[in-house]
């Protein structure tokens, strides 16, 4: 069915005109000259007393911090790791002195001893455990017999101020030497 085109018109005009009238009712109702409730407010506000405005919170000056990288360090060249050799049998000293490659490694073996700190002690079952740092902020337990740093570091003593170790450390090429060292507390 089709319609004509007047009537298709006409509907449109009677569309348009009645949204305009109800637009014109909502904005006619906006003209109030009415303005008592604001003047009351207002007047309510200025017999109020008058308030002291409190001062503003001081500023806390910030300490300056005073980098000092005299012992740490420099981020831009490879970290030192000591010479180690591997011991061939036909290289090894007389007294059969050499490490044992084919053990597995512990987890502090990874990190030099000189990047490790002693920050404590916990007794657990009547039994004293050392507490080391690592550098990259983990903190380990360790106890007798285990291993700590790269030149194969056994752990001999723990007392409440320092782990002792007894390292093997490379001589010359194929031959072994036992170094004893401690690790003091730090924290």
């Amino acid at each position: 069915m089709t319609y004509p085109k007047s009537l298709f018109l006409s509907r449109n005009r009677s569309y348009l005109l009645i949204v305009c009238v109800v637009f014109v009712t909502c904005f006619a109702g906006c003209g109030n000259d009415d303005f008592s409730d604001l003047n009351q407010y207002i007047a309510k506000v200025k017999a109020e007393p008058k308030r002291k405005i409190q001062p503003l919170p001081e500023i806390s000056v910030v300490k300056p911090f005073i980098f000092n990288p005299k012992d740490l360090r420099d981020p831009f060249k490879p970290l030192e790791q000591p010479e180690q050799f591997d011991a061939a049998p036909e290289f090894s000293t007389g007294d059969g002195l050499k490490p044992d490659t084919s053990r597995r490694k512990e987890e502090l073996e990874m990190f030099p001893l000189e990047t490790l700190q002693m920050v404590g002690t916990v007794t657990m079952k009547s039994k004293l455990w050392g507490l080391v740092k690592a550098d990259d902020g983990t903190i380990y337990r360790v106890q007798i017999g285990n291993y700590m740093g790269k030149n194969y570091g056994k752990i001999i003593r723990i007392s409440a101020d320092k782990i002792e170790l007894s390292e093997i450390v490379p001589d010359k090429p194929g031959k072994w030497r036992k170094q004893q060292t401690s690790l003091g507390l730090t924290e």
